[in-house]
């Protein structure tokens, strides 16, 4: 019987393992990866952790999973399939496992969504990619688009044209979303293109990515671009539709849970991107990491 089972190793999850932990709680740390670290791993600099200015990302996952290391968390690498309820227990069940806990905290965290176009899943790993921090290098002097008009598709293009001779900036309105000091970076760029008012309708090659289909969102005129590789930037989806037994969860898959990280379910709690919040970022996973521990103690100490 553990006091609580932690679902997910990023940010949030490591953030709870850490707080829990040092509360003195009886706890395990499920990672389906075998990776703790979350998107951040993905994340070639972080810019705005206080602290931590210009970090690579993967060694601030690493950091993060070290600082849970040396407090003796425990870690079990397996796949939750559903979360029962048992006699004022739950019973997380894996491909592998069923154990019993007083409290669960779900931070499963979120993946990146998918343009749903002809040709991506195809050439998924043959050009077509979700991570520029990942797969950038092997683009080195040649042409790649990115899509989409976040941070996130800023980023990818200021970190690819470091190496790119040509990097397209396809995005459907005709201003981005991301953040001024980015857009100000980006028009220092010389071989960054944005393409304004543009979306990718399929995307051709034969073994790899040769060639994306364009459509203008105003005239609906067509075009098409020669590129060799495109990095998929258009928003991310939460980590909750695989997992039954889930809380209540708003339209878009998001679990429905306030600062207090408390959920529909009685002693089940949610931290991190997988929760509605209007800020995904990782200072606020983290912060939800210490908020969901806050509220299990509560919890634990009024019912057990």
């Amino acid at each position: 019987m553990y006091d609580l089972i932690i679902i997910g190793s990023g940010p949030a999850g490591l953030s709870a393992a850490v707080y829990g932990k040092r509360a003195g709680l009886e706890l395990l740390v499920i990672e389906k990866s075998g990776m703790s670290g979350g998107q951040v791993l993905n994340t070639y600099e972080v810019d705005n952790y206080l602290g931590m200015q210009g970090m690579n990302g993967f060694d601030m996952g690493m950091q993060f999973r070290a600082h849970a290391d040396n407090l003796g968390v425990s870690f079990m690498d397996e796949t939750v399939l559903k979360i029962e309820k048992g006699e004022g227990t739950h019973i997380v069940v894996t491909d592998g496992s069923r154990l019993e806990t007083k409290t669960v905290i779900i931070a499963t965290g979120a993946s990146h969504a998918a343009l749903g176009v002809n040709g991506e899943s195809e050439l998924s790993g043959m050009g077509v990619s979700y991570c520029a921090t990942c797969d950038g290098a092997f683009f080195k002097n040649r042409t790649v688009a990115v899509v989409g008009g976040g941070d996130v598709a800023a980023e990818d293009a200021i970190f690819l044209a470091r190496t790119c001779q040509k990097v397209y900036l396809v995005h459907r309105r005709d201003e981005l979303r991301a953040a001024k000091i980015l857009q100000e970076k980006l028009k220092e760029l010389s071989n960054v293109e944005i393409l304004w008012n543009h979306i990718v309708t399929e995307i051709e090659g034969k073994n790899q990515v040769e060639r994306m289909r364009l459509q203008n969102t105003k005239d609906h005129t067509e075009e098409i671009k020669e590129i060799d590789g495109i990095f998929i930037a258009v928003g991310i989806k939460p980590n909750t539709f695989n997992i039954e037994g889930m809380p209540k969860t708003d339209k878009g898959g998001y679990i429905e849970a306030g600062e207090d990280c408390g959920t529909s379910e009685e002693g089940i709690f949610a931290a991190g991107d997988v929760r509605t919040k209007k800020l995904r970022q990782i200072v606020t996973a983290v912060a939800d990491g210490a908020n969901a521990v806050t509220s299990v103690q509560e919890y634990l100490l009024h019912n057990f």
